[in-house]
């Protein structure tokens, strides 16, 4: 009996040195700052930041729930509108990467917010949670929008991670101010989506490594990996929603978006592939031909 309590007492160390070990990899951010090492096997090296939109801004603030002071950008059209967008950057990112997405807002007319996620530039946190909590706070920002302006009509545009956590906050109760989201090559779950990088980068099969994980992220994170789950999310979503995928996407298959989509329980809801893009790259593709899809999505709800 001994012999066996101590055979379990190893297994149960080593399970958790090997979840520790991938909590820390990919939700983990540096002591410097900078995202958590698993995005440099991931990111693209050359890509970097846009400028910001040479609009009025001004630096905004708020405390979390679990008591994180986060920070985002809010820009000012050259006139004054009720019209809202709250742009959710991706995984290893931080706002400046919503910046053009934001000049293309901001040049017809839309007040835009680029908010820091959580663990992620100037916002405070030690792990991202991968759209669990970071939806939580994306709904913060969305108040703080109103208590400016009890009349905005918000959208919500997120890419990767951003998609992933603009889809679990549809899934929450949202004020009738939220009219309609975009969400562009999110996942179905980071569970999911860990499991096919931990074969693709490792060579790894999900059992016993992703157990481990999702009970360590819990313990770590206070929120467990598979809780960041959009595809049990969207069939709660009332708003009307866009969904985008480039069909040459190597880090989130493409088949997401289709579950994603039949999933939805949006009263409106359209899915564009789009040929030849990759992962996060379906507006570099064409961004004329981009930005015109999704105006012309979202001008019929605001």
């Amino acid at each position: 009996m001994k012999k066996i309590f101590a055979l379990l007492t190893v297994l149960m160390l080593i399970g958790f040195a090997v979840g520790d070990y991938f909590v820390d990899y990919a939700l983990k951010r540096g002591d410097d700052g900078s995202p958590p090492a698993a995005c440099a096997s991931i990111a693209d090296p050359s890509l970097t930041a846009p400028p910001a939109p040479n609009f009025e801004r001004e630096l905004w603030t708020l405390t979390s729930d679990d008591g994180l002071k986060l920070v985002a950008d809010y820009f000012k059209p050259s006139t004054a509108s009720h019209k809202w967008a709250l742009l959710i950057h991706g995984y290893g990112r931080d706002r400046k990467f919503a910046y053009d997405y934001a000049e293309a807002y901001l040049e017809r007319g839309w007040n835009v917010v680029t908010p820091d996620l959580r663990a992620a530039g100037e916002s405070e946190g030690k792990y991202i949670t991968m759209c669990a909590r970071e939806s939580a706070d994306v709904v913060d920002w969305i108040e703080k929008i109103i208590g400016v302006d009890p009349s905005a009509e918000i959208i919500l545009h997120g890419v990767s991670m951003g998609a992933a956590t603009v889809m679990m906050t549809t899934g929450k109760e949202l004020p009738s101010n939220v009219k309609a989201a975009v969400e562009d090559c999110g996942y179905t779950s980071a569970y999911e989506m860990f499991t096919d990088q931990l074969k693709v980068i490792f060579g790894l099969p999900e059992f016993p490594i992703m157990s481990c994980v999702d009970v360590v992220s819990r313990i770590e994170t206070g929120v467990a990996v598979s809780d960041a789950a959009p595809i049990k999310a969207v069939g709660l979503t009332k708003i009307p929603m866009l969904f985008i995928h480039g069909d040459a996407d190597r880090l989130i298959a493409h088949s997401m978006m289709g579950r994603l989509f039949d999933a939805s329980g949006a009263p409106i809801k359209e899915q564009w592939t789009v040929s030849g893009a990759g992962h996060a790259d379906a507006k570099r593709i064409n961004p004329a031909v981009y930005f015109d899809r999704v105006f012309e999505f979202l001008d019929r709800f605001i």
